[in-house]
């Protein structure tokens, strides 16, 4: 997978695009452990959006913050780990939620510092998380509605992809 080649002083302007064609910023963090899993969480069953549905951390930027900061406070918000490393931004995609309008979306591959067996989950915006690999990513599918997007299911495998390129049958 070839991720977005986007430097640290390219964030600005990229959130300055957005926010001056109307778009409302979100960041979402894809954290990977030391065996190349990505978090992901459970949405709670009176969430808005994607009630049970298994998630990514994440949300909306706030006024005044920047997508790092915003990425930052929403991972330690969502798990009590702080950012100790953005290692690339791996997707950009619009999504709209009615009646609030159009969201761009950031989604970092990031490099966290806390206790990866042990988040501190919002417990009234989550229920669960769990680490997932290539092969169990039709958890991800799970309670989404026929016709929802399959965003997140392709983000999260182009990026286990990335991270964990398959090997032909028979080599090493």
């Amino acid at each position: 997978m070839q991720l977005p080649s986007s430097s640290p002083e390219a964030l600005p302007t990229l959130q300055a695009e957005a926010e001056a064609e109307g778009k409302k910023c979100c960041v979402g963090a894809l954290i990977t452990n030391h065996e190349g899993r990505i978090l992901v969480q459970k949405r709670s069953p009176d969430r808005k959006l994607f009630p049970n549905c298994w998630d990514i951390i994440g949300g909306h930027v706030e006024a005044g913050e920047t997508l790092t900061t915003a990425l930052a406070r929403e991972i330690r918000e969502e798990t009590g780990w702080d950012l100790a490393r953005i290692k690339s931004l791996v997707h950009i995609f619009e999504w709209e939620a009615a009646p609030q309008g159009i969201r761009r979306e950031f989604d970092f591959l990031v490099e966290v510092e806390g206790d990866l067996e042990h988040p501190h989950l919002e417990q009234d915006k989550h229920t669960a998380f769990r680490w997932i690999s290539r092969d169990e990513l039709d958890v991800l599918k799970e309670e989404r509605l026929a016709g929802d997007d399959d965003e997140l299911y392709q983000l999260v495998k182009k990026t286990l992809e990335w991270l964990v390129p398959s090997t032909p049958e028979g080599t090493q």
